[in-house]
């Protein structure tokens, strides 16, 4: 890859060995990696070299990771975030999800991880990029509750719901070639890890939870053919059953397909 077509990431938080960390585990031939100590050097650095990809801490003093996503949404809409959260922001990089993130990983995680999750977001963007040569996507139906580009909810009736990926998340997964989803009476909960997949190309992606409660019923069919996944989303592809335990609250972290 060229230096002119070198994809472009910013990292940012305020503290600069985290930074540094971040910059040394993703810095490849294929990326040009800047840092920024906040929320307010980061516009400024965005302004002046428009990035690809921003990785941002969730909680900085004046402008926040999440000051830093409206911001960006209203002034570059297509840059691709990624949110570094701790296990009591959970709900909040939920939100952030909502807001139009891409994704968010919690710590700690592994370099791995992150790799794995900045050559989704690219992966993404390059499918968008080709977007009008391919079919178009599958339309996801009215009334599913959903994480944006993430997983999806539907209510069955006041006691279970039944939850799947929707079909955005797999435009940057290569061929599934190992599905993990949680066991039945697990308790899974909203923002949270509850299934993984594996592709051809070695990368792990991890599937977060759109709601909390307790797994009442796996998808057989899924685990014998991973295909359902991506062939039928939204119908045979769905994952597990939940019996949900956090309605209410969990809703105000989704969006609702018209």
């Amino acid at each position: 890859m060229t230096e002119k077509t070198r994809r472009k990431i910013l990292v940012v938080d305020d503290d600069i060995t985290v930074c540094k960390s971040i910059r040394q585990a993703i810095l490849s031939d294929d990326y040009e990696v800047d840092t920024a100590l906040s929320g307010e050097e980061a516009l400024k650095k965005d302004r002046e070299k428009n990035y690809d990809l921003i990785i941002t801490d969730l909680m900085m003093p004046g402008i926040s990771g999440l000051d830093l996503l409206k911001a960006l949404r209203d002034s570059r809409p297509s840059v691709n975030i990624i949110m570094v959260t701790g296990y009591p922001t959970i709900k909040t990089a939920v939100q952030s999800v909502k807001l139009g993130a891409f994704d968010y990983i919690p710590k700690p995680f592994t370099p791995a991880e992150l790799r794995t999750l900045v050559a989704r977001s690219f992966k993404k963007a390059e499918s968008e990029e080709k977007g009008a040569k391919r079919p178009a996507p599958q339309q996801m139906p009215s009334g599913l509750y959903y994480m944006l580009g993430h997983t999806w909810m539907r209510l069955d009736g006041a006691r279970s719901a039944t939850i799947g990926v929707v079909d955005d998340f797999l435009k940057a997964v290569g061929i599934i070639t190992h599905l993990e989803v949680p066991k039945k009476n697990d308790v899974v909960s909203q923002g949270e890890v509850c299934g993984v997949i594996s592709d051809a190309e070695k990368y792990t992606h991890r599937i977060w939870s759109p709601a909390s409660g307790t797994v009442t019923e796996i998808n057989g069919r899924l685990i014998e053919d991973h295909s359902l996944l991506r062939r039928t989303p939204y119908t045979d592809g769905w994952l597990f059953k939940i019996e949900p335990s956090n309605l209410e609250e969990d809703q105000k972290g989704l969006l609702l397909s018209k």
